[in-house]
């Protein structure tokens, strides 16, 4: 594990042009990583993407939709019978009322015990509430040790970077690549005096 000092910029040329003063001020081009953070939601951690197996708004879906779909069966076996006494003389039609019936019951179900409180089912992508994880935007993470930890930050702040982070991680060439947006930042409190860097 090693020190790893971030920040986030507005842009890859502000990333790239802080990357450029610290390597002017000394830090080598391996000990620096220029990296996209997405917004939250769209990090793919699972294979179907997204951050999570589930979406939290569907958490009661399933279970009211089995409860909906035992109720919508039961009128559409009904239905299905009023129409075989008057039109049929066989079953086929008692139980294709039951499956259609159970089949809207189940999406009704589905979708009526997911969350109330979104407006329509594509939202604007929210900002990131505390402790949920980073921000999008770019990101600079720089590959230091502890005497020159106070620079880095510096340099990062004078070339615009927000939101400077410290973590402990494994750096391989050249990455952070034990990186987790969904782990919330720990904030660089450090005022960033220099120490003749």
């Amino acid at each position: 594990m090693t020190l790893i000092i971030a920040a986030r910029f507005q842009t890859f040329d502000a990333a790239n042009a802080a990357a450029q003063r610290l390597m002017q001020a000394g830090v080598n081009e391996s000990a620096l990583h220029v990296f996209y953070v997405n917004p939250p939601g769209a990090h793919d951690n699972y294979a179907m993407g997204g951050d999570q197996a589930m979406d939290p708004g569907t958490k009661g879906a399933p279970r009211k939709a089995l409860g909906v779909a035992s109720l919508m069966g039961a009128v559409g076996a009904v239905v299905g019978g009023v129409v075989v006494s008057l039109f049929a003389e066989s079953f086929i039609p008692i139980i294709a009322g039951a499956g259609v019936g159970a089949y809207v019951g189940a999406l009704a179900g589905a979708v009526s015990g997911m969350d109330k409180r979104r407006a329509s089912v594509q939202q604007p992508i929210r900002a990131t509430r505390q402790g949920e994880g980073r921000s999008e935007g770019v990101m600079l993470a720089v590959n230091v040790d502890g005497e020159r930890e106070q620079d880095v930050v510096r340099i990062l702040r004078e070339g615009g970077g927000e939101a400077v982070e410290r973590a402990q991680g494994r750096w391989r060439d050249g990455k952070w690549e034990d990186f987790d947006p969904l782990k919330p930042p720990v904030p660089e409190q450090g005022g960033g005096t220099a120490t003749g860097m």
